[in-house]
């Protein structure tokens, strides 16, 4: 179950009592406000607070930059100026909580981006559920055999039922003695801050999340590619959706400029330039090693 019964409770009674303010909203981000979306099995994101929007942005550019901005004619020009040079200050201004239920292992590689505001649930006073993400089986993959950070092909058959078991398995045992060592059963039981060691990188965790937006798209521009692991990209990609209701011009252009766009290095645009004047440039003749080469390669193939 995504939501606990007291969540579910929080939630219906945040909804049935809208406020008005003075404050900017964001009708996108308004629909989304306290509604929670599932992730992986047992996992979920909701938006539990947010501040500022596309005009927010842009207020802040134009006192920042003032008369520079004067031949930019509408909002999202102005926007996509920004985005376009790599300003980062005007999207700071913007701002978003949530709430999110996650897997530890997926946590950790999370809180790597270290440019948040994070209150993690904790283990040393309350005791965690008997969750724990078990992949399904088509997200079931062997090691590969090129990169050391990827998979390979989706495991099939025994071998597939061999690995859902040790997971499955040994999860629920790791709880057992969990549970046993916090209960009491006649005698005082284990500290919690010490019972939690026993628990698999796997079993859920929550967190409260705030982060400005120019920090948030950074975080989706690397963990929603598709290179990123698949068990923090999926949570990435409900962000996505999310973020283009927040400041739709912000993230039109964040998809061109950022997901849709590439960068290349000084010898790969002289490269380039070769090849528009009909040169033939192959690795050998590039400058590139054979990493750089096959990078630019696939940047020009898409």
């Amino acid at each position: 179950m995504p939501l606990t019964p007291q969540q579910t409770a929080e939630i219906e009674a945040q909804r049935a009592q809208p406020q008005t303010t003075l404050r900017a909203t964001a009708a996108g981000m308004e629909a989304h406000l306290y509604t929670a979306y599932p992730v992986l099995d047992h996992g979920f994101i909701r938006v539990i607070d947010y501040m500022g929007d596309d005009a927010a942005i842009t207020q802040a550019a134009r006192v920042s930059y003032g008369k520079g901005t004067k031949s930019v004619q509408n909002d999202e020009g102005l926007i996509r100026y920004l985005m376009r040079h790599w300003h980062s200050t005007p999207f700071e201004m913007c701002e978003i909580k949530l709430h999110v239920k996650l897997p530890v292992f997926v946590a950790r590689q999370w809180i790597r981006h270290r440019t948040a505001n994070v209150n993690e649930y904790s283990a040393r006073y309350s005791i965690l559920d008997r969750e724990f993400y078990i992949p399904a089986p088509d997200n079931l993959n062997a090691q590969s055999v090129i990169n050391n950070q990827g998979r390979g092909e989706v495991l099939e058959g025994e071998e597939a039922q061999r690995v859902l078991k040790y997971l499955t398995d040994d999860a629920m045992r790791a709880y057992d003695h969990y549970e046993e060592m916090i209960s009491d059963q006649g005698q005082q039981g284990l500290a919690r801050e010490l019972a939690r060691m026993n628990l698999p990188a796997n079993i859920y965790t929550q967190w409260y999340w705030k982060v400005d937006l120019h920090n948030l798209l950074h975080f989706l521009r690397l963990r929603s590619d598709a290179h990123a692991q698949y068990e923090i990209r999926v949570y990435a990609e409900e962000m996505c959706k999310i973020v283009a209701d927040w400041v739709p011009f912000a993230y039109r252009a964040f998809e061109d400029y950022r997901m849709g766009g590439a960068q290349m290095s000084a010898t790969a645009l002289e490269c380039v330039r070769r090849m528009l004047k009909g040169e033939e440039v192959t690795q050998e003749n590039s400058g590139m090693s054979k990493g750089e080469w096959r990078e630019f390669e696939g940047v020009l193939s898409g």
